[in-house]
């Protein structure tokens, strides 16, 4: 293996490593976020099929 080669291989390796690494952290802020969403809609509707609008809540957060 020449310098060439071994330079390649651990750019590649990091490179592969690297966007692994940002899937798997990705995945669990998609789902927080999602959530956040989801129990947000739950207060502002109290349960209704529609939220009333006006009541600063996003400002309260």
């Amino acid at each position: 293996m020449d310098f060439n080669n071994l330079v390649n291989n651990i750019q590649g390796t990091h490179n592969y490593l690297q966007a692994v690494a940002v899937k798997a952290i990705n995945t669990p802020m998609t789902v927080r976020n999602w959530l956040f969403g989801y129990y947000i809609v739950e207060f502002e509707q109290n349960g209704e099929d529609r939220a009333t609008y006006g009541e600063n809540l996003l400002k309260d957060i």
